[in-house]
């Protein structure tokens, strides 16, 4: 920038849409308009000394400067319209309202020994309004929007210009420097966000609308403190820059060899709040002249908004601070040889790079990562650099190859709609082949079959098995080709031969049932699940008779199937399911009793003959039983099983008296039995004829215990007959008031009515002449003359429509005269 000859004592910088300047005022009372390169564009002559704050409206149109003599002038640089006064005393601050260039916004604000708002009414005098005083000097004042912000020696106070209200009061924390000294720094972030520097402190504070139910007294506005950190070093200006901060530093030092405090370059931090601190993003010390002189009072910090431009203020030099643009950076990490992260803001930002070929950054990482010896990561970046080049791409390769790393770049090569020449992909088949059996495994079923010629690939394959004819993934490998080739039954050969786990898959999909069928053995050996499954999808295509046929000499298998099949439909399998006892018998037990008890096609006698030679007696039973023979069941249970929890769940199923007869007259000898008996008979059988066959001193376990539920068995049903009998008188009594109720009401009788008698209508033509009518519950109506005379009971009349139905709905009457 061009030098000032002059100590700079304050800026204010300000962008319009026709140009940007800055306002620089002097030690000396001068103030100066600069370009932004520095350039001195006008100079105004405001005082014989220094300049302690300017400041300017939004549109670059007015300014505010007051000296530390007492004047204040607020005027426009392109009008001669001003504001021009002298105090008695220093005035510190000026701040304009940032829409002072409307004709209803003409306020500003300035501060010496108390802080002054002026304002210009309609009659176009300044009105003066004292906003505060009694705290000493105001330091430093920002106006945002309706608030405004100023700080003296106790705290930080804002103003709210609309309601006319002062909302709080932020009290200064490091108490122990000098105010004059060390002076508070204040910047907005937006319309509601004020940032305090004050010392080592940082608070930022939101302004917020107060809920109205909890105004009373109080300013419709409040402050929140949402962060609060300490620094390092001491506070000379702050800035905001997006969600972060920039600070700028005073730095001192003290060691232990010096008696007084040694001072550092100003540094310009990045720091980032945090809940309960901050972090340091970034920062860097700044060279300007004569700092070891200076204090933190002759640092000062102004930032552009809407740019990333900070002007940090010296009393020798200005300093411009902007942010890095995308190509300063990739320029940085090249000369760092950070490939990775350049190639990554490379493509970031690709629109925006000038001075980069992103292709270029990327080859330069290539050729870096193989002379270190990364050949996997190299290979991996051709992806992201090459992009659709061909050229580059087979370039590359033959590269890998002359290095000996074609392995390296096979996974990344080109294989959707752009594809390098066949010759490519063959060559690194064919280099895998001799080295890595599982890698060519691995290509042949990642890449497309199209990428290269699928017979040459198989002749290759066929002449490796010929050296080594028994090795299983060279055999999966030619089974895929095979595959692809369409030759399935060349393929389902070689899977078949290796009871490869795929074989099923290519059944299914390429629908090779046919070259199955005297194959079903081979492939139930391999796995009975999931060929029973296959073959039982696929019935139409595979009869049951053929899969039983072929599985005749294998029962173990033809049980796995015919089990299967049951599952599925209990009737479908129906002319197997006396072959089917035997199996269950021998190879299953525990499906035997429910393939009986679902089966409906079993011969039973063909079955009991069975399981009475194996000795199988829970089937036994059940058979005797669904046949018919309960008795010879029973008797089996008690005396095979001895299980009398058994034979009693059996009695309760069959509901027969004459088993209960039975099981008790076995039972009455085995006190153990008699226990379970008196424990569960009592809902199905009177317990008292038990009790009277026990045998007088009988020694029975747990008799008290059973005797005891019993009684309470017996209770229980007193007390639900009860309940049910007062559940029954209740409802027997709300029906019959229902029913009167509904009796008693009246029935409308008009000319639409007839007689069920005589069809006629019900009401005479002339209502003046005496007239009978005869109208039942049951709706039907008669004349009283066409009824027939009353039957046996005198007074009861029926109607003789429902009288079928002896006394129903038209037992009453309703008679009407007149």
């Amino acid at each position: 920038m061009a030098e000032v000859e002059e100590q700079g004592r304050n800026l204010s910088e300000e962008s319009t849409d026709e140009s940007e300047f800055l306002a620089l005022g002097t030690h000396f009372g001068k103030v100066y308009l600069l370009d932004i390169q520095g350039n001195v564009t006008q100079k105004f002559e405001i005082s014989p000394v220094k300049i302690n704050q300017i400041s300017l409206d939004e549109s670059g149109d007015h300014v505010g400067i007051c000296s530390e003599d007492g004047k204040v002038q607020v005027f426009g640089l392109y009008t001669r319209e001003g504001f021009h006064e002298n105090f008695d005393c220093p005035i510190k601050v000026v701040a304009l309202h940032p829409q002072f260039s409307k004709s209803n916004n003409k306020q500003f604000v300035t501060g010496g020994n108390k802080l002054l708002l002026y304002e210009r009414n309609w009659l176009n005098r300044w009105k003066t309004s004292v906003l505060h005083e009694g705290e000493g000097n105001i330091t430093n004042v920002k106006w945002r929007a309706n608030l405004i912000a100023w700080a003296n020696n106790v705290g930080v106070k804002i103003y709210d210009i609309s309601s006319k209200q002062r909302i709080t009061n932020v009290l200064r924390d490091n108490t122990n420097l000098r105010p004059d000294m060390y002076p508070c720094s204040l910047c907005w972030k937006d319309n509601t966000t004020l940032i305090i520097g004050w010392g080592s402190s940082v608070k930022i504070c939101v302004v917020k609308e107060r809920d109205p139910t909890e105004m009373r007294d109080l300013p419709s506005r409040y402050v929140e403190i949402v962060s609060a950190f300490e620094t390092e070093f001491f506070i000379s200006g702050l800035a905001p820059l997006a969600d972060q901060l920039v600070t700028l530093y005073y730095v001192k030092d003290s060691s232990e060899h010096m008696e007084e405090e040694f001072r550092t370059r100003p540094r310009l931090d990045i720091i980032q709040s945090l809940p309960e601190g901050c972090e340091e993003i970034s920062s860097d010390a700044l060279t300007v002249r004569n700092f070891q002189e200076n204090q933190c009072r002759d640092y000062r910090l102004e930032h552009s908004e809407g740019e990333s431009l900070f002007y940090i203020i010296s009393p020798k030099d200005i300093v411009v601070a902007k942010e890095r643009d995308q190509d300063d950076h990739i320029d940085w990490l090249l000369e760092k040889k950070k490939y990775e992260e350049a190639l990554m803001a490379a493509e970031i930002s690709f629109r925006n790079i000038k001075r980069h070929d992103v292709q270029k950054i990327g080859m330069a990482y290539i050729n870096h990562l193989v002379e270190r010896g990364d050949y996997d990561a190299a290979a991996r970046k051709c992806q992201k650099v090459l992009g659709k080049n061909m050229d580059l791409w087979e370039n590359e390769v033959y590269r890998f190859k002359t290095i000996g790393q074609l392995k390296a770049i096979s996974q990344y090569l080109p294989r959707g709609d752009l594809r390098l020449r066949p010759a490519i992909y063959e060559m690194i088949l064919h280099e895998f082949l001799k080295t890595d059996y599982e890698g060519f495994a691995t290509l042949i079923r990642e890449w497309p079959g199209e990428l290269y010629n699928n017979m040459a690939i198989v002749q290759a394959v066929n002449e490796h098995l010929k050296k080594d004819p028994t090795n299983s993934m060279l055999l999966t490998t030619l089974a895929e080709l095979y595959t692809y080739d369409q030759r399935y039954d060349r393929a389902l050969e070689i899977y078949l031969k290796l009871r490869h786990k795929d074989v099923y898959q290519l059944i299914h999909k390429h629908n090779l049932f046919s070259a199955i069928k005297d194959k079903i053995v081979l492939l139930m050996d391999f796995d009975k699940e999931k060929a029973v499954d296959m073959l039982l999808d696929n019935d139409d295509k595979i009869s049951m008779d053929k899969v039983v046929e072929e599985l005749k000499d294998r029962p173990e298998l033809l049980h796995v199937y015919l089990h299967k099949l049951f599952k599925r439909d209990h009737h479908k399998g129906q002319k197997y399911h006396e072959r089917q006892i035997s199996l269950y018998a021998e190879y299953d037990r525990p499906n035997l009793l429910p393939f009986l008890r679902e089966s409906m096609h079993c011969p039973l006698e063909k079955a009991l003959e069975i399981c009475q030679q194996r000795h199988f007696v829970e089937e036994t039973v059940f058979l005797l039983s669904r046949m018919g023979n309960c008795r010879r069941a029973l008797q089996m249970i008690m005396e095979e099983l001895a299980d009398v929890d058994k034979a009693i769940e059996f009695a309760k199923e069959q509901d027969d008296r004459e088993l209960w007869d039975d099981l008790i007259s076995y039972s009455i000898d085995k006190p153990p039995f008699i226990t379970g008996l008196l424990n569960n008979i009592g809902t199905h059988v009177d317990p008292i004829l038990l009790i009277h066959r026990i045998k007088e001193g009988m020694e029975i376990p747990n008799l008290r215990d059973s005797l005891v539920k019993i009684l309470q068995d017996y209770n229980l049903q007193i007390l639900l007959r009860e309940g049910c009998k007062k559940i029954l008188v209740a409802d027997s009594l709300s029906l019959l008031q229902r029913m009167h109720r509904t009796q008693k009401r009246g029935v409308r009788v008009d000319e639409e009515n007839i007689c069920e008698s005589c069809h006629t209508p019900i009401l005479p033509s002339d209502t003046a002449q005496a007239f009978g009518v005869v109208v039942f519950h049951c709706r039907h109506m008669f004349h009283k003359e066409c009824l027939p005379s009353p039957g046996n009971v005198p007074g009861i009349q029926y109607c003789n429509i429902c009288s079928a139905k002896r006394r129903g709905p038209g037992s009453g009457i309703l008679e009407m005269k007149k």
